[in-house]
């Protein structure tokens, strides 16, 4: 009888640079069953909080993740401006979902990139990248930042949008949505990208909602969800646009969901910046009063809650926050059981894991039953 073996795969892999450990039972080349053990980045963010002022707490959320960076800074700022029961301007609406539409892009493009260099298609990496780039480059002009924004306030946004960035950014898009469908017609065509991933890492409909995966990931299983169009916010109930939904539930749906974001986020944009009202960019409010709330949006890899609870203080008493990769990360272990070792990088890319925003530790006694925050 055939022994089985323990591949570790992480933390710090060629194919997975991120701080996570996946060992991998394998039988030859079949994996039979996943080990997921994570832990080994904290940075204390949820602690910080307690001791910073609300417009400083702004600045931290968008370093929980820099790669949705906007989401974060997004959400804790609606959750503010609820206890608060404060209404941005719209023209600062109007900018908030510009700059969420355009860190969507950005984040899609970077994690596209990356799927395609672990099928071995570094020409369509390279491609994306550069397509990123032009984004990168948008958001540098109208905030002056290229990762984190520091354009969310409490009450609208710190800078306001000028005709001139606006044009230029509308002819940036129109170039990048024609780049975009190329890219589209190979993922959709080429034989190396299907065959590296069309019926790999498969997560059924039934899986993907008793896991309650959310984002890319529960779409391309067939579950219609998008925090935008559920519980709009901002101004998504105000722009038309399709919510992206695949049945295949494999790789390759993962993948080509994103793709078809990007094209919806640009609809996004090119009415945004078209019809951007006048008007002031920031509401006044006086302080912060006792509350608790829970805000959500619909990050790039799906929804993000931010809990904040205040007591009248200039600092929160308690700010709890849940990242979409926690819920997606536990569908990795029906994806990976049953498919190939060599199919592992690609099945695990495709979830688009960010383990750095992701660990929370809860200590439970189990004589009592009570449970415990750890926040380092």
């Amino acid at each position: 009888m055939t022994r089985a073996t323990i591949i570790p795969f992480g933390p710090y892999h060629y194919a997975l640079e991120e701080p996570i450990m996946f060992k991998l039972k394998v039988l030859g080349e079949k994996i039979v069953d996943v080990d997921i053990k994570i832990g080994h980045a904290h940075r204390g963010i949820e602690y910080l909080m307690e001791k910073k002022r609300f417009e400083d707490c702004i600045r931290l959320a968008e370093r929980v993740c820099a790669i949705c960076t906007q989401p974060h800074s997004e959400c804790f700022t609606m959750g503010v401006e609820k206890i608060v029961k404060i209404d941005p301007p719209e023209r600062a609406k109007y900018i908030r979902t510009i700059v969420f539409e355009l860190n969507r892009i950005e984040s899609h493009l970077l994690i596209l990139g990356l799927t395609a260099h672990l099928m071995g298609f570094d020409t369509v990496f390279m491609h994306l990248w550069a397509f990123r780039e032009t984004i990168m480059q948008i958001l540098e002009d109208i905030t002056g930042n290229r990762v984190q924004y520091a354009i969310t306030a409490i009450g609208g946004v710190r800078r306001d949008l000028s005709e001139k960035q606006i044009s230029r950014a509308l002819k940036s898009l129109d170039e990048l949505e024609k780049s975009i469908n190329s890219v589209k017609e190979i993922l959709e065509k080429d034989k190396t990208i299907r065959m590296r991933a069309r019926e790999v890492g498969y997560l059924s409909k039934q899986d993907a909602l008793k896991l309650n995966v959310v984002g890319p990931v529960a779409r391309a299983s067939g579950i219609d969800f998008d925090i935008r169009k559920r519980d709009p916010y901002l101004v998504y109930n105000e722009i038309d646009f399709d919510v992206i939904v695949l049945d295949e539930g494999d790789s390759w749906a993962r993948t080509l969901v994103r793709l078809l974001e990007v094209l919806e986020s640009l609809k996004i944009l090119k009415i945004a910046f078209k019809n951007l009202p006048k008007g002031d960019i920031r509401s006044e409010y006086d302080e912060i009063p006792a509350g608790e709330v829970t805000s959500r949006v619909e990050a790039p890899r799906g929804e993000l809650l931010y809990h904040i609870r205040t007591t009248g203080h200039i600092t929160p008493e308690r700010v709890k926050i849940r990242t979409p990769t926690i819920p997606n990360l536990i569908s990795a272990k029906p994806i990976l059981v049953g498919g190939t070792l060599a199919d592992a990088p690609v099945s695990i890319g495709s979830l688009d894991p960010c383990i750095s925003c992701t660990n929370r530790v809860m200590i439970i006694d189990l004589k009592s039953g009570k449970s415990k925050f750890v926040r380092w």
